[in-house]
């Protein structure tokens, strides 16, 4: 086999397996969406019709806590899931890092809340999810490139 050849199948079975990382990794991202947007929502505007959720007025900490709990799922979903073939017994400084990546990520995506609410004056369903959607995408591209790198590695 040439060499030319044979770097082209090492470089597509790369980029294969980066893919299958990518969509677990977007697939349990899109759970963690759903419970921290979801969660967000319920605690700050309650169900539709039922008036305000019980952090009505404390939106940065709804976001806080909506965040936490996607956190939870983001845990188990890539540990078992997503880097679950390359991982064998969890460490301490695996715990910690994520929790360190995940509470970045909180202040990332509760940041452009408070700078929404309290600079602009934005205090609608639209703006904090729009503010929110911007903070969790930069929050998500960190945790990626963190995860892979530093939190789930190989043995």
């Amino acid at each position: 086999m040439s060499d030319h050849l044979s770097l082209r199948l090492r470089l597509s079975d790369v980029i294969r397996g980066l893919w299958r990382e990518v969509a677990k990794f977007g697939v349990v991202g899109a759970v963690a969406f759903v419970v921290d947007a979801g969660g967000f929502n319920l605690l700050v505007f309650g169900l539709p019709g039922l008036g305000g959720g019980p952090m009505a007025s404390h939106p940065v900490l709804a976001s806080v806590v909506a965040t936490a709990a996607a956190m939870v799922v983001g845990w188990y979903g890539n540990r078992y899931w997503t880097y679950g073939e390359q991982r064998t017994a969890t460490t301490p400084r695996e715990v910690v890092v994520f929790v360190l990546v995940n509470i970045a990520g909180i202040l990332i995506t509760a940041a452009p809340v408070y700078l929404s609410r309290e600079l602009l004056g934005l205090d609608s369903a639209l703006s904090d999810n729009i503010t929110r959607l911007i903070g969790w995408a930069a929050a998500t591209l960190v945790r990626f490139v963190v995860y892979r790198r530093y939190v789930f590695q190989a043995g």
